[in-house]
């Protein structure tokens, strides 16, 4: 893609990585760069290091954007530790993670707010997410959650067990992993990104699981291989991201080393932001080791020589501070060593431009997952023969039993299989007003207890034509069971759990299924009668020349042209 005359919106644009990419995207001339970080001294920090480096260009060619992009854009400049201790701020996080995405979900986030601001043809994402996600630290949160349950059942002290529990509901990875992409997807597809590129992390800076850096007494740490998983978690959605048809080129680049450096100097040393304060511990006020070891005592042993720490450092950005010697350390043949940020930007661009560095996770991913194959194809008319076969045999049809799921694919394929079994055909259906189709659906459910049974008892409720008499067994699959035994009906709802898994018998279903229909003869009425060749397979032979009716074939088809849902490679 060419960068020219293209606005680019730079996440994480403050950090080690991605002023290095604000750097080299200038050679290529963009329209604008919108740098964000999280902070907004940081964000202004960074654009006005790169208007003084960058002197000709032009007002506002740099725009700042800071907030916390996993938060609600109401709560983009709030803390995330305040967040979580507000009751009323901590119940609205867990709403955005576990609620439903729907239109107003995804409205009010800071990701959407920034990308309809800005309308990005390219977005280049620098930060650190897995680490972001992993160092909330998911299984110290658990500890306090068993703490809080022991505590109600003997004294009831320390934090409540909801209070532990709404913490726990908030810091579970994985839900907000999967927010965060469909967020940045759908938010993306909406404002027409065209490419989307996301600096990742192996979690261990290239190393195995005898990595011996650590966060605790194990090795390695549940922090850091939380770190990893999450990173892995990350890039299996972005490879899913990359299949998706209206989707932006999706692309990740995953330095597997330590990343360095951004600075070196004399100072004072701080650690999250905080100055390291000196303090000191005579030996004659040394604490005499007895039954207990206090990790917070009451009365401290040590005492604050009011000074900073200060020293000569190497400053490795979102990654940290580290001494010469901690340097040296890591960075050695054999530990982590290290990638510098000019050769992750250069990679960056490369690939953005088209180019093949050999260092795109997901092209790799693509490349070495196992596609379907050549075999697979061949013997697939056998098995679909031999379950004809077995269907006459048993004098039975095999329409849906809702284990593979979801329930749309049983629910559709039930109502198709009620158009073959009243009228049989294709032809004869598109011929038929939707009232009769209507009618006569629903006299064969009344009739026909064997069909009645078979779709109630898979979980797949059957909605009669009058849109209020309602079919079912003992268990329903939508709506979901969510924790409320009972739900309010309304229009709005119940055309909702119709569409999502309910055989639905009304007269406005059946005239979508006859549009469907039409829909198809006018596909297949395009292909020029003399076109035999490989390029188009659902011909009229393929629809057997639309005097039966296959209801997989007919599903199949909805999923693919109608839902948009086609495979998008091999």
């Amino acid at each position: 893609m060419d960068i020219q005359n293209k606005t680019v919106l730079v996440i994480g644009g403050w950090g080690l990585v991605g002023s290095a990419v604000c750097r080299k995207l200038m050679e290529e001339k963009p329209k604008r760069i919108v740098v964000t970080s999280l902070l907004e001294s940081e964000a202004r920090e960074a654009v006005a290091f790169l208007q003084k480096e960058f002197p000709h260009a032009k007002r506002n060619f740099f725009v700042p954007w800071w907030g916390n992009i996993m938060l609600r854009h109401a709560l983009k400049d709030t803390p995330r530790d305040l967040v979580l201790n507000d009751p009323k701020l901590r119940s609205l996080l867990i709403d955005d993670l576990l609620d439903e995405l729907s239109k107003d979900v995804l409205e009010r986030t800071s990701v959407f707010q920034l990308m309809k601001k800005f309308q990005p043809d390219i977005v280049i994402d620098c930060i650190n997410t897995a680490t972001a996600i992993a160092y909330q630290d998911l299984f110290h949160v658990s500890r306090e959650v068993r703490k809080a349950i022991k505590g109600q059942k003997h004294a009831g002290n320390g934090t409540s067990v909801v209070e532990a529990a709404e913490r726990l509901l908030a810091t579970q990875y994985v839900p907000q992993l999967i927010r965060h992409v469909q967020i940045m997807y759908r938010s993306m597809r909406e404002v027409g990104t065209q490419i989307y590129l996301k600096i990742g992390t192996s979690g261990t800076g290239g190393m195995g699981l005898n990595i011996p850096y650590t966060h605790s007494e194990e090795r390695p740490s549940s922090v850091l291989l939380s770190k990893s998983s999450v990173a892995g978690a990350q890039t299996m959605l972005l490879f899913l991201m990359g299949r998706t048809p209206d989707s932006p080129i999706t692309k990740e680049i995953k330095p597997a080393a330590a990343i360095a450096w951004k600075r070196i100097g004399y100072g004072d040393i701080k650690k999250r932001g905080k100055v390291i304060e000196l303090n000191d511990c005579p030996p004659e006020k040394g604490v005499k080791l007895k039954n207990t070891l206090a990790l917070k005592p009451d009365k401290p042993s040590w005492s604050s020589l009011h000074q900073p720490l200060r020293s000569v450092f190497i400053d490795t950005g979102e990654n940290g501070t580290f001494s010469r010697s901690e340097f040296e350390a890591i960075a050695t043949a054999g530990q982590m060593e290290y990638v510098t940020p000019e050769e992750i930007a250069e990679g960056c661009i490369f690939e953005i431009k088209g180019g093949n560095t050999g260092h795109d996770i997901i092209n790799a991913l693509d490349n070495a997952a196992m596609a379907p194959t050549y075999r697979a194809g061949f013997v697939f008319e056998s098995a679909v023969r031999e379950l004809k076969r077995l269907e006459e045999k048993h004098k039975t049809r095999s329409v849906a039993f809702e284990i593979l799921g979801p329930p749309r694919l049983s629910k559709l394929l039930y109502e198709a299989y009620l158009l073959q079994l009243t009228l049989g055909s294709m032809e004869k259906v598109v011929k038929t007003p939707a009232k009769d189709l209507s009618r006569l659906a629903e006299d064969l459910i009344h009739d026909n207890a064997d069909v009645r049974s078979r779709i109630i008892s898979i979980g797949i409720p059957i909605l009669l034509a009058d849109g209020q008499t309602f079919l079912r067994g003992p268990d329903i699959k939508i709506p979901p069971y969510r924790g409320e035994n009972e739900l309010p009906i309304n229009e709005t709802f119940v055309n909702k759990w119709a569409h999502d898994g309910w055989v639905d018998l009304r007269v406005k279903n059946f005239e979508l299924w006859k549009d469907r229909l039409h829909a198809i003869m006018d596909e297949v009425r395009q292909i020029p009668p003399e076109d035999s060749s490989s390029r188009h397979f659902r011909t009229t032979a393929y629809w057997d020349h639309f005097q039966t009716i296959d209801p997989g074939k007919l599903v199949a088809w909805i999923f693919t042209v109608e839902e948009k849902g086609k495979r998008m490679k091999a």
